[in-house]
């Protein structure tokens, strides 16, 4: 297959070309520099060269907090460069996928989400992420829409190597203990995403490692794996707090949970469980420093 991945020098987008050319599939890797998504016409002449079978759209704006005093920025990516891709996709007759978030839910549910739960974003991200949905549903005849959540990965800011770097720096580390959801290593969801784009299956699909956890939980994880892993010896306590303590500009959502009934129906083969992954991802992370 001809592959089209966007934002591909993030966290997510790296190891999707990476495991995209391990599966010896042809690659366009664009970023801000090949690529404006943000301009029709671009877009356009740049799908019309490379004539993909399939886009894989990682490119976004992301700066969670930032965006509620940049919503014009958040929705000229998110929503109007979601649309400049899908147009231009539609034009080649090329599949689009579309990574989506947890966030377009409001996180009041006491279960996980499905798939076809009714939305209520709360902060201009995730607002502005339902909007890009909402395109893509309006104008793809052949797409598939992928929320996840907490990703990490070797490439990029994360929780997780947040956590490694201050547990060498600090000797108390305080951790939300009163938002739960599901870790998700970029590799896992690079991996269901080659499957996913091999078939016709299109529509909404949640995608994390299986499993959920805190905040507070998951950096109790990180520490306990690393230890062993990473052959470092972190005296770090992990204590928890509540999100009152750490208030933020944007609105977390409390319960990030989202249940993969799309996977199960479909009969894709789910994420393996979170605490997995996070050792997959420490494994790699000893490797890359041996180098």
């Amino acid at each position: 297959m001809r592959v089209l991945v966007t934002g591909a020098t993030g966290q997510l987008g790296q190891d999707m070309v990476k495991i995209l050319n391990d599966a010896n599939h042809e690659v366009m890797a664009s970023d801000r520099g090949s690529l404006d998504i943000t301009e029709i016409e671009a877009c356009m002449k740049f799908l019309g060269e490379f004539q993909p079978d399939v886009v894989i759209h990682c490119a976004a704006y992301t700066a969670v907090d930032n965006a509620e005093n940049e919503p014009d920025i958040a929705y000229t990516v998110n929503t109007g460069g979601t649309r400049n891709m899908v147009l231009a996709s539609e034009e080649v007759g090329a599949k689009f996928c579309y990574i989506s978030t947890d966030y377009v839910f409001d996180g009041m549910s006491t279960k996980a989400y499905q798939e076809y739960d009714n939305t209520n974003p709360q902060s201009v991200y995730g607002k502005s992420k339902r909007a890009g949905e909402i395109l893509v549903q309006s104008l793809s005849s052949s797409y598939f829409i992928v929320r996840t959540s907490w990703v990490y990965g070797l490439h990029g800011h994360n929780f997780v190597q947040t956590m490694l770097d201050l547990g060498l720096k600090k000797p108390v580390i305080k951790v939300v203990n009163d938002q739960k959801g599901s870790p998700t290593y970029t590799i896992d969801l690079a991996e269901f995403l080659l499957e996913l784009i091999q078939t016709t299956n299109y529509g909404i699909y949640h995608a994390s490692n299986i499993g959920e956890c805190t905040w507070y939980e998951f950096a109790q994880a990180i520490f306990s794996e690393a230890r062993g892993i990473l052959n470092i010896d972190y005296s770090v306590c992990i204590e928890p707090c509540t999100t009152e303590d750490f208030p933020r500009i944007a609105p977390r959502p409390r319960n990030s949970v989202m249940d993969h009934m799309g996977i199960r129906t479909n009969g894709l083969r789910d994420l393996r469980p979170w605490r997995d992954g996070l050792r997959g991802f420490l494994q790699e992370l000893a490797a890359s420093q041996q180098l």
